[in-house]
């Protein structure tokens, strides 16, 4: 995302990154980027929890106001839970670094992957459906 970013801003099109994954972010080296400790896949949040979604988003918007120099990541203040045992098996599905051998009896409890987009609610999905029968552009839903 960092190479889009700084395409899109050298077009005039300022860009702001949402990050979970620091490393990577810092790696790629975007214009300026919001960091939220959550696990990949949540970087605006919980899913079905419209209040913590809007609140996480205007906080990633009054970053463009916040962020001072080329590059700089902001951390939002949020946390998933009140510790960090959720990062345990992020990495290592089914898996328990303090189970014996390496074994868990919890299954792997990362969201299913589907072939075709998931939509939180049906008026996304009859969005997008009618932009791509009018535009043929999928994702410029929200381009109007």
């Amino acid at each position: 995302m960092g190479l889009v970013a700084r395409e899109l801003e050298r077009r005039g099109i300022p860009t702001l990154s949402m990050s979970s994954a620091r490393s990577i972010t810092q790696a790629v080296n975007p214009p300026r980027a919001v960091y939220l400790d959550f696990p990949l896949g949540h970087t605006a949040g919980r899913a079905n929890d419209p209040a913590g979604n809007r609140a996480i988003l205007r906080d990633t918007l009054a970053a463009f106001e916040a962020i001072e120099r080329p590059g700089e990541i902001r951390d939002l203040a949020y946390a998933w839970s009140e510790d960090d045992a959720w990062k345990d098996g992020v990495m290592r599905p089914g898996t328990s670094p303090t189970s014996d051998e390496g074994k868990s009896d919890v299954d792997d409890d990362r969201t299913e992957r589907h072939d075709t987009p998931q939509y939180q609610v049906e008026d996304d999905r009859l969005a997008a459906e009618d932009a791509l029968a009018k535009d043929g552009c999928p994702s410029c839903v929200f381009l109007d």
